[in-house]
């Protein structure tokens, strides 16, 4: 039973997307960004209803898919919809589409910092006042409702841990060459995986459901596991997770994510990729714990930070990254480390010259409609 409905519930989400709004299908940011920069057209308004019920059955399903896709693009049709109700000019209309896609985001996370300073360093790529002043008044009122309706307690619980001095600064930095490289790999493997997928062919809903059927066969055996991982984000950051089991919980959900998002459905990056980043860096801290003997710094102050360095990698927005991490932890005496760590991972990232994972999903679709 737990098979079936997984599988007839992410299939239903890839018809609806194929059916009625194609532009839903993924995070949707890469489409949001070709919008601002005006390569494409903006998605009409039945996208909403189509990223929202889409969403909800596919991570409801127990995807490895995370809520700020939907919110996003959801925010940036509310945002063109509104802007063509009163009459604005394109430029207004671009700046109402980016104050959206922040709102969106920082409803996914209860960050406001993170989503304004995430439509200027990802979306827009530059300080545009206009644009910045819409996204911070997006983001707060976004923010404002959220929290009146879900209280403002903090996404995860984090014991206060210290920064440590030089020498755990010089570790940190190498914990961010190291999640560099794994948010290169992970990267790859979501690229290999969407051609794949392709070279498979038959239906998108064939797909999906297949992908579905195996979630669902996981959900009954190992519920913990799958989903967006906010679960085992939390686990990591408490340190309740053991040192043998954290390779082979990296690689599952490192596999489970390139499928669940190969499978067509409206889902996000940002959670599972939040969820490898604890589970990487709460394994270095392991490591580094029984290698050097009284360090102040606890295992568990490397998987927050590991949150932040592989976000940094793997989207190339490191300022998102630290105030996402801190927004979502309370974590700021981890800022000095998260600047380290996200360092480290932006030089492996840059030297290996690949390409930040919204840039590249932007460049594929658009070979694939040439």
């Amino acid at each position: 039973m737990m098979m079936a409905g997984a599988a007839l519930a992410t299939g239903l989400a890839a018809w609806l997307v194929r059916r009625f709004s194609p532009d839903a299908a993924g995070s949707g940011i890469p489409h949001v960004e070709a919008v601002l920069q005006g390569s494409l057209a903006q998605a009409p308004a039945r996208l909403i209803p189509v990223k929202f019920a889409g969403g909800v059955l596919a991570i409801g399903s127990g995807l490895a898919l995370g809520r700020e896709g939907p919110s996003v693009q959801m925010g940036v049709t509310a945002a063109h919809v509104i802007g063509g109700f009163f009459r604005r000019d394109t430029k207004d209309r671009s700046a109402l589409i980016a104050g959206g896609a922040g709102a969106g985001l920082a409803t996914a996370f209860n960050s406001p910092g993170a989503g304004a300073i995430f439509v200027l360093e990802e979306l827009v790529g530059r300080f545009d006042p206009r644009i910045a002043l819409v996204a911070l008044g997006a983001s707060a009122g976004a923010i404002s409702v959220s929290r009146s309706l879900l209280g403002n307690s903090l996404d995860f619980n984090v014991a206060d841990l210290a920064s440590g001095g030089g020498i755990e600064l010089v570790l940190f930095l190498i914990l961010g060459l190291f999640a560099g490289l794994l948010s290169v790999g992970h990267n790859r493997g979501l690229l290999a995986t969407l051609t794949l997928a392709e070279r498979i062919g038959g239906p998108i809903e064939l797909r999906a459901a297949g992908v579905g059927a195996v979630v669902g066969l996981l959900a009954w055996s190992t519920p913990h596991i799958v989903g967006g991982g906010d679960g085992l984000t939390q686990n990591a950051l408490n340190g309740e997770l053991l040192l043998v089991a954290l390779p082979a919980l990296f690689l599952f959900r490192l596999v489970l994510g390139t499928a669940s998002y190969a499978a067509g459905t409206p889902g996000g990056l940002f959670a599972p990729l939040l969820v490898l980043g604890a589970v990487s860096g709460l394994a270095f801290g392991y490591v580094v714990d029984a290698a050097i003997p009284g360090l102040t710094v606890r295992p568990e102050a490397f998987a927050v930070v590991g949150m932040g360095a592989f976000l940094a990698g793997s989207v190339r927005a490191p300022l998102t990254g630290m105030v996402l991490v801190i927004e979502m932890t309370g974590s700021s005496s981890l800022l000095l480390p998260l600047l380290a760590g996200c360092f480290g991972s932006m030089l492996v990232a840059e030297a290996m010259q690949d390409l930040p994972i919204y840039a590249a999903l932007k460049a594929r679709a658009a070979k694939s409609v040439r």
